[in-house]
């Protein structure tokens, strides 16, 4: 698999089949972003399970810390591996023994081992490198564009505060790069017409 680029759908399907998230390497610092990433896809309806030993009889935000995935004790649909390169490979090893084992082994942003996308590929299990699961939620959800992020505008005015807290998005929508312009609706409008008939 090329994992210079990943295709919308390959991430797309992750994101709905998974239900359990094991984050290595969570913190309970609210300004780290392991910590939003993990706030935010609990607010999605995920499972979270937080990996972190040096927090073991903590919790965060309601779920309580393990020192290593082979301490949850409960299936695991994906594990999300928020730790330098150099601490990939052995978290990998973990990961590939555990039973069953995990469906996806995702790294986050700024974390790329190819050895490991290799073995984690070998094993029969869906590997994604230097990508976050709470940005791609949201860029395919259209939730980031929703709030105003990424609509190819620059503007000093502040977007409107919503009303009644922040609208959920769904990933069963489609994707379409780019802000509003005609040429965008007019696709928008035929991929509608297209499902309909």
């Amino acid at each position: 698999m090329n994992h210079d680029i990943y295709d919308d759908n390959y991430i797309r399907t992750i994101l709905r089949s998974v239900r359990t998230m094991a984050i290595v390497g969570a913190s309970p610092n609210s300004i780290r972003p392991s910590y939003f990433l993990f706030k935010y896809m609990l607010e999605r309806g995920y499972d979270m399970i937080p990996v972190n030993p040096g927090q073991v009889g903590k919790q965060l935000l309601g779920k309580p810390f393990v020192a290593s995935l082979s301490e949850i004790g409960r299936p695991i649909d994906m594990i999300d591996i928020f730790r330098g390169p150099e601490h990939v490979m052995p978290i990998v090893d973990e990961a590939l023994a555990l039973q069953p084992p995990p469906r996806v082994i995702w790294m986050q942003l700024g974390v790329r081992h190819d050895e490991a996308a290799a073995k984690i590929e070998a094993a029969g299990i869906k590997a994604v490198m230097n990508r976050c699961p709470k940005i791609e939620y949201g860029r395919l959800s259209s939730e980031i564009s929703w709030m105003g992020v990424n609509s190819r505008t620059l503007s000093s005015k502040r977007a409107p505060v919503p009303v009644k807290g922040v609208q959920r998005m769904s990933l069963e929508r489609q994707s379409f790069g780019g802000g509003s312009t005609d040429a965008a609706n007019r696709a928008a409008q035929n991929a509608n017409a297209a499902n309909k008939g």
